[in-house]
């Protein structure tokens, strides 16, 4: 049989090379890079404090991270549709305010105060999206308004003063209300004595919106108008909408953070939400490493803070001075970065 010509030979179809050992376990580093340095993050600690590794610990590590994560899970949506959510930790301190106000001056028990401080937190939402989607404001100057108008709000019904039981108000008179114990366990209760409930609830939502964004319709208009707004309006997608209900689920997710931090305290601190919005923001963005998506996403966002709290009880239980955590923190999430985005690229 004569050879193939030079002709068949540009037509056969081309194939894949078969990728190397190497080219395959750079993916893997860079899909895992999270994930690799929270196991070794597990070793190290263990290794220098065997206390690291119990149960007890690592429940307290959730408790501390599950509001981060909720209202980082919130940000994360408006991260989705090209937006970005700064009124969030402002809304968590409002919520704080205003569910001690409720009971405490107000007299409420809980059955009124978690669906008054939910609202709460939706109108806000509803709030920033009438300044976005109606008015055209910038999302980050929207949202920062916001934020400021909230900061000054919830000093203003006790004059700048925190609130707890026996609250003298600006008029004269002592408030009378205290604190409904039912709402109290929202912050403080176990499961089975075990899990914490804000734990639980972290789980139920970060459950509830993944589900919502990788597996439903909804979701992939989310992220579609995030990618390209004008392209999503022309193929049939009522972005107004869209944007409308991320502001409004990011608003309402923050309230729900401000009700555990209240519930756990059980006091109305004026500097709660001080860090909220921060850590929030950062466990959203360390959500883009996580299994290399680099794209917001609820399950990454969840793993940050997780990862993040990790990391910040592991130093403290080594006595780590407190000056030199936030730079430990910081160097280590550049690692984490740095692997995902910039291990093994091909070179241009």
């Amino acid at each position: 049989m004569s050879d193939i010509s030079q002709s068949q030979r540009q037509s056969l179809p081309a194939t894949t090379p078969p990728r190397s050992t190497g080219e395959a376990a750079k993916t893997i580093i860079r899909r895992g890079a999270v994930f690799l340095l929270l196991a070794a993050l597990f070793v190290l600690f263990t290794l220098a404090q065997p206390a690291f590794l119990t149960v007890s610990n690592l429940m307290s590590v959730l408790q501390a991270v599950s509001v981060v994560a909720i209202i980082g899970a919130g940000v994360t949506v408006t991260l989705a549709i090209g937006g970005f959510d700064l009124s969030a930790g402002a809304v968590a301190a409002s919520s704080v305010m205003a569910a001690s106000y409720a009971m405490i001056v107000l007299g409420f028990n809980v059955w009124q105060t978690v669906p008054l401080v939910l609202a709460f937190g939706a109108l806000v939402g509803l709030f920033n999206a009438l300044l976005i989607v109606r008015l055209k404001v910038p999302d980050l100057l929207a949202t920062l308004s916001s934020m400021f108008l909230l900061t000054g709000l919830q000093l203003i019904p006790t004059a700048g003063r925190s609130i707890s039981v026996g609250l003298i108000l600006p008029d004269g008179s002592t408030a009378t209300g205290k604190y409904d114990p039912l709402f109290l366990l929202i912050g403080r209760s176990s499961l089975l004595g075990t899990v914490p409930l804000p734990v639980i609830l972290m789980a139920v939502v970060a459950i509830a919106l993944y589900v919502l964004t990788e597996h439903t319709r909804f979701g992939r208009l989310l992220f579609a108008t995030g990618g390209n707004e004008i392209a999503t309006r022309l193929a049939g997608g009522n972005t107004a909408r869209i944007r409308t209900l991320a502001y409004v689920l990011s608003g309402t997710l923050a309230a729900l953070g401000g009700i555990i931090v209240a519930a756990r305290v059980g006091r109305g601190d004026v500097s709660s939400g001080a860090s909220l919005l921060m850590d929030s923001v950062a466990a959203s963005l360390i959500g883009f490493a996580v299994l290399s998506l680099k794209r917001p996403n609820v399950l990454g966002t969840t793993v940050g803070a997780v990862f993040v709290g990790i990391l910040l009880n592991g130093l403290t239980m080594l006595n780590a001075p407190y000056y030199t955590q936030d730079f430990i923190k910081g160097a280590v999430l550049v690692g984490a970065l740095a692997l995902t985005y910039g291990f093994g690229r091909a070179r241009a």
